[in-house]
């Protein structure tokens, strides 16, 4: 057992003060978190598709 999992997780969520920032700004801060969003969906996929392999493995 690894002791991480004991661990409470860490909120992902922080709150960013946009009044301060240009439109250009605002812009490339979506964008970077568009990126973020194509990542985590991409990680969602790969541990979907490990779960279903895993899953057909143990229904044998």
């Amino acid at each position: 057992m690894d002791t991480d999992d004991l661990e409470p997780r860490k909120k992902m969520s922080q709150k960013t003060d946009l009044t301060g920032l240009s439109v250009e700004e605002l812009q490339d801060y979506i964008a970077g978190l568009e990126g973020e969003i194509l990542r985590a969906r991409a990680m969602i996929d790969s541990k979907q598709a490990q779960k279903n392999l895993a899953e057909t493995f143990f229904k044998r």
